[in-house]
């Protein structure tokens, strides 16, 4: 993992939980994990990593996710045992 995306793991995992992480940076993360990204209908995003399936929204118009897509994504990182180190 590039030090990139180990510090948008850890921004994820930040407590308070941040609302000014980019989602750009948090696709490019799940895409090294080794995630499967596909487009859903509108802003939604399937990803599937570790045989775990989730849908979340893109955020527009920002770029910048809010905090409860950050905690989701947190969610759903230690479901499929991702943690910072």
């Amino acid at each position: 993992m590039k030090s990139n995306h180990r510090k948008t793991l850890n921004r994820i995992f930040d407590k308070p939980v941040r609302s000014n992480i980019v989602w750009v940076d948090i696709e490019n993360l799940l895409v090294a994990l080794g995630a499967e990204i596909s487009e859903g209908r509108g802003s939604r995003v399937r990803i599937a990593l570790n045989g775990v399936r989730s849908v979340f929204h893109r955020p527009h118009p920002q770029k910048e996710t809010d905090k409860g897509s950050v905690v989701s994504m947190r969610r759903f990182l230690i479901e499929v045992g991702v943690e910072p180190k």
